[in-house]
């Protein structure tokens, strides 16, 4: 199936069915391959050498077999009809894509703000969130919301889309794995410093164009939601670097900038607290407002990011022709 209709299609498909819990996602099938691998590679005493081994192994197991499997997956049902394999082609993007389930789990925290429930705004931010929520006011909450729907529009929409018209559904589904694996073991803490270390770097290579694209569609989106894209410019090139991450300080920046708010800064993780530097330090702290005049910025972005992925496959497709 062509990018250029696989691409729309699936992302509409993902609007109109986001992320429900019953559905075997392959993410969470990914995830329980990852803890069993690491049970199964992990032993007692091991040198940093041997954990730093172990943890590249396990990553080019998952990411492998996501991308082979897949493919695999599409082959046979294309021998069975063509009916059935552009269906499992579509089910499969859907399942790559993150937007409807992004701008959901965002709108909840932020109705729970609206009803002044802080307490459930807080359980509710920490399903999207690796920070500690319990004790946040709601420019925190805000905050977080903000940095989360900023990011995950790189991790959960751009990278998708890019990889997809870039190679199809299987390099898709493996750049699904590699965020799978950063997210459960790319951890720089004293359990994972060296068996994560392969998945953090992989992750770190993998989100380098998508994140700078983020930005840019984050840009594009404020002109058309009517927030300050010279301001989002601006603090992109200046602040995008201010993050701990590579990339996730990419499209954060640009928000900041668009909104005029500060984020970034220190927060709370399993107690202990992790400084880091703000973007956009000269603004104000956001307000739920602003949480959502970012959600609707991430959704316009998400557009522009669709359109240019189905241009970059458009422009991809003769070559693949020809080869």
């Amino acid at each position: 199936m062509n990018a250029e209709l696989l691409l729309p299609v699936a992302y509409l498909a993902d609007q109109a069915a986001g992320d429900p819990e019953w559905f075997p996602h392959p993410v969470r099938l990914m995830g329980t391959a990852i803890t069993r691998g690491e049970a199964l590679l992990r032993r007692p005493k091991q040198s940093d050498r041997e954990e730093l081994l172990a943890g590249a192994m396990l990553t080019a197991a998952v990411v492998g077999s996501s991308y082979l499997l897949t493919r695999l997956a599409l082959a046979a049902a294309y021998r069975c009809s063509k009916q059935l394999g552009v269906l499992a082609e579509i089910g499969l993007g859907w399942t790559c894509l993150a937007a409807r389930n992004l701008h959901d789990e965002a709108s909840q925290v932020l109705a729970a703000l609206d009803a002044s429930d802080l307490s459930y705004a807080r359980t509710r931010l920490a399903r999207i969130v690796g920070r500690d929520t319990a004790q946040l006011d709601a420019c925190e909450i805000s905050r977080a919301v903000i940095e989360t729907v900023a990011e995950s529009a790189s991790d959960g929409v751009m990278a998708p889309l890019f990889y997809m018209a870039l190679g199809g559904v299987p390099l898709a589904m493996a750049y699904k794995a590699v965020n799978t694996l950063d997210s459960m073991i790319g951890h720089a803490d004293e359990r994972y410093f060296y068996f994560g270390k392969a998945a953090a770097r992989l992750d770190d290579v993998a989100n380098f164009l998508p994140a700078r694209m983020t930005a840019l569609a984050v840009i594009g989106a404020s002109r058309l939601r009517k927030a300050d894209a010279e301001g989002a410019w601006r603090i992109w090139l200046r602040d995008g670097h201010r993050h701990k991450s590579p990339n996730a300080g990419q499209p954060e920046s640009a928000m900041a900038g668009a909104l005029g708010v500060r984020l970034g800064g220190g927060n709370f993780y399993a107690g202990e607290f992790i400084a880091a530097e703000p973007m956009g330090g000269e603004f104000r702290a956001p307000g739920p407002q602003d949480a959502r005049a970012a959600v609707r910025i991430v959704s316009a972005a998400a557009l522009l990011g669709l359109g240019a992925a189905v241009l970059l496959g458009f422009a991809l497709r003769p070559r693949r022709t020809r080869g």
